[in-house]
């Protein structure tokens, strides 16, 4: 989880990144089949945001992963090239694909874009 640094820390000392990495990785212990995460970046820097991309990319295949997020760069990064992007708006399934599928989907377009 790339806390070795502040191993010995007390929790309520950590960044706002560290901190969600060690709330993944005590979920991590737990075995889960399903990993669902609501908005894991949202106030993180971009070199936590990035950290915490790594460390998804190297738990894939161990446990299904699914993300809530915002941060389409954070998206793309974690689907690549094969992964399932799912579009909502409103409550319901817009548009499903692979990122660059639904970055030219037109109804994606429409809806986030205004175009």
């Amino acid at each position: 989880m790339k806390l070795e640094s502040v191993a010995y820390r007390a929790a309520g000392e950590l960044s706002h990144g560290q901190k969600q990495r060690l709330e993944i990785g005590m979920l991590l212990m737990q075995k889960p089949a399903l990993l669902l995460l609501d908005e894991p970046v949202a106030g993180m820097t971009d070199r936590e945001t990035a950290e915490l991309a790594e460390i998804l990319h190297r738990i894939r295949g161990t446990c299904s992963i699914v993300v809530v997020e915002h941060d389409m760069g954070f998206v793309s990064n974690l689907a690549g090239d094969q992964g399932t992007v799912t579009v909502l708006a409103a409550g319901t399934v817009l548009a499903q694909g692979t990122m660059q599928q639904i970055q030219q989907d037109p109804q994606v377009i429409e809806s986030y874009l205004g175009r």
